[in-house]
C-alpha cells in the first residue's frame, strides 16, 4: 500500500489523495509523471520526495511513520511485515514507573516470552532484530514503560492499533476491539489487566508456576491477537481504497503457544479475596 500512498507528502491530504486515485494516478511512478497535478509543490520537490520514498522502502519505516498520521500506520504493514514484531507487556501497575513482570513478543512466526527475575534483560537484544513494533496503546503505555524500566530508547517505527482501529470506529480497549472483530479468547475471555497483577502476586508469594504460566498465557494471548487485529484493520482500510482486490491480505492462522491457563488459578482470580492479602 505504500507505493499507492501519497498522503505522507506535505500538502497532500486524504481528499487530494482520493482525487489523484480517481484520475488514475495510483502509484509513485504515476505521480512523478503527473506532478503538475500537485499545485502546492514544484515538479522538482515532488520528484525529490518520491525518490526519498523509494529509497526508504529498503529499510527505513520511520521515514513513513514520521510523515503519516498515527491512524495511517496500517499503510506500512505489508511492506515491513517481515521485520515487524507484536509486543505486549504486563506490569505491577498503570504508571510509567511500574515494574514490568512479563513481556510477550511475536513476529508472526515465533512467540518469545520474558519474565522478571529470569530472562527479562534478553528482551533488549531480541527487539533490536525488528524495524517496526506493533502494539495496542503502546505509544502511550508499553513503550514508555519499557524505556523507563530499561533506561533505553526504542527507535523502531511504531504501529499503534489503538489509533488505527479508532479510525474504523472500533474502540473500547484491546479486548473490546477483539470482540468487535470477532476474536474469541476462550478460557481467557473476560479477563483484564487486574488479573495479571493478581497472578504475579501469586507467583511471587508462593512460587506458583501455575500462576506464572497462566500469566504468560494471558500475555501471549494479548500479543498474538495483535496480528489478527492488524490484518483485519489493514483489510478494512484497504477496502476503502480502489486497491481492495489486489492488496487484501489473508487472515493469519493462530500460532501454537507453549502456555495454557490453569483452570484452578482462573477460578481463584474470579474471587480476589481468595489470595492472601498483605496486612
Amino acid at each position: 500500500m505504500l507505493k499507492q500512498t501519497f498522503c505522507h507528502i506535505s500538502g497532500i491530504g486524504y481528499a487530494s489523495e482520493q482525487r489523484l486515485w480517481s484520475k488514475g494516478v495510483t502509484t509513485w511512478e504515476n505521480l512523478a509523471e503527473h506532478s503538475r497535478l500537485i499545485t502546492r509543490m514544484s515538479d522538482g520537490e515532488v520528484r525529490g520526495i518520491l525518490e526519498q520514498s523509494q529509497a526508504a522502502l529498503a529499510d527505513d519505516p520511520l521515514f513513513f511513520s514520521d510523515r503519516l498520521k498515527r491512524s495511517d500506520g496500517w499503510r506500512l504493514f505489508p511492506h515491513f511485515r517481515q521485520s515487524s514484531a507484536y509486543l505486549d507487556i504486563e506490569t505491577t501497575g498503570l504508571g510509567h514507573d511500574s515494574e514490568i513482570t512479563t513481556i510477550a513478543l511475536y513476529d508472526g512466526r515465533e512467540v518469545r516470552t520474558y519474565v522478571n527475575g529470569r530472562n527479562l534483560d534478553d528482551f533488549l537484544d531480541d527487539i533490536e532484530q525488528y524495524r517496526v513494533i506493533i502494539t495496542y496503546n503502546g505509544i502511550s503505555f508499553d513503550i514508555p514503560v519499557i524505556e523507563h524500566y530499561f533506561r533505553t530508547r526504542l527507535d523502531q517505527a511504531q504501529i499503534d492499533l489503538r489509533y488505527v482501529l479508532a479510525r474504523l470506529g472500533c474502540r473500547g480497549g484491546l479486548k473490546g476491539c477483539e470482540k468487535q472483530m470477532g476474536i474469541n479468547r476462550g478460557m481467557l475471555d473476560g479477563i483484564d489487566g487486574f488479573f495479571a497483577v493478581l497472578l504475579w502476586r501469586e507467583y511471587e508469594r508462593y512460587c506458583s508456576e501455575a500462576a506464572l504460566e497462566t500469566l504468560l498465557a494471558y500475555n501471549v494471548e494479548d500479543t498474538v491477537n495483535l496480528e489478527r487485529l492488524m490484518v483485519e484493520a489493514y483489510n478494512r482500510n484497504v477496502d476503502r481504497t480502489p486497491f481492495a482486490s489486489e492488496l487484501g491480505l489473508p487472515f493469519p492462522e493462530r500460532p501454537r503457544t507453549a502456555y495454557q491457563p490453569d483452570p484452578e488459578i482462573m477460578a481463584r482470580t474470579s474471587f480476589p479475596g481468595a489470595f492472601n492479602n498483605e496486612g
